[in-house]
């Protein structure tokens, strides 16, 4: 027996809260990373919207192509009111949303070193309603396995009452202790947008081996969507995070010093 309506509207709305807080969180932070920096003024504002409309419109199209075959895909309607918000498509669409809004006003300062830390936290915060209120993750024999209740929507393992993965406690964990290396890094690194380049190069990693703990369902050679998603991102992120390397943005991480010619 599935979860009754009020069940289903609890979890909603609790899942809707911790979104909400995430939110929040993200915002205080990018305020005061930007009043750090000095770039409080109308054209980050306007990136941040951007970002908030962008990752609105990616989180609901990203519900549009849930399975590879075309014929089980919701139509549009039902997929924006209804599909399955991801974070990875939530992710894209307010970077997408940012470059279009400072396409608009002109402003061609890089902002993503403001984003970094404040998507941290606010990931941090927001992952504690999934935690609360989606499937766990995968089955597993770890004496850190817990048990979710069975009224958990589109979970197996809540109604077998198996010991799972506590998935989303590993990414509220990553993303604090990425928060926290972000603002290590801030002094270290000097070239404008690498905080960016390494917070979301270290979380399409972390993103890509987590799922194989995660519930999500495998779609071809025992992967799952996210991950065939990722698989270009890495090989992007690898390409740029050498470029940076040899560059010397990160000099400063490593002690690296060049030798005076």
């Amino acid at each position: 027996m599935g979860p009754t309506w009020g069940e289903a509207a609890h979890t909603i709305g609790l899942h809707g809260l911790f979104v909400g807080l995430g939110v929040a969180v993200a915002a205080a932070v990018f305020a005061a990373e930007a009043r750090r920096r000095g770039a409080m003024h109308e054209q980050s504002l306007v990136a941040v919207t951007g970002a908030l409309v962008g990752g609105a419109i990616g989180m609901r199209l990203s519900g549009v192509t849930p399975h590879i075959d075309p014929e089980r895909n919701p139509d549009f309607a039902q997929a924006w009111a209804f599909g399955s918000h991801s974070i990875l498509g939530g992710l894209v669409g307010a970077y997408v949303g940012v470059l279009v809004a400072k396409r608009i006003i002109g402003y061609k300062t890089k902002t993503g070193d403001l984003f970094a830390p404040a998507v941290a936290a606010g990931m941090a915060v927001g992952r504690i309603g999934c935690f609360l209120t989606e499937a766990p993750g995968r089955p597993t024999s770890l004496p850190w396995g817990i048990h979710a209740p069975a009224s958990r929507p589109e979970c197996p393992g809540c109604l077998a009452g198996v010991a799972m993965h506590p998935s989303f406690l590993y990414e509220i964990a990553f993303q604090a202790t990425a928060f926290a290396v972000l603002l290590w890094l801030r002094p270290r690194i000097s070239q404008p947008g690498e905080l960016f380049t390494l917070y979301v190069s270290a979380y399409a990693v972390f993103r890509f081996f987590v799922e194989f703990t995660r519930a999500n369902d495998t779609v071809w050679l025992d992967l799952t969507r996210p991950q065939w998603f990722l698989l270009p991102g890495l090989v992007l992120v690898g390409w740029r995070l050498h470029r940076g390397y040899r560059r010397g943005y990160y000099d400063d991480i490593f002690h690296r010093h060049k030798v005076a010619t």
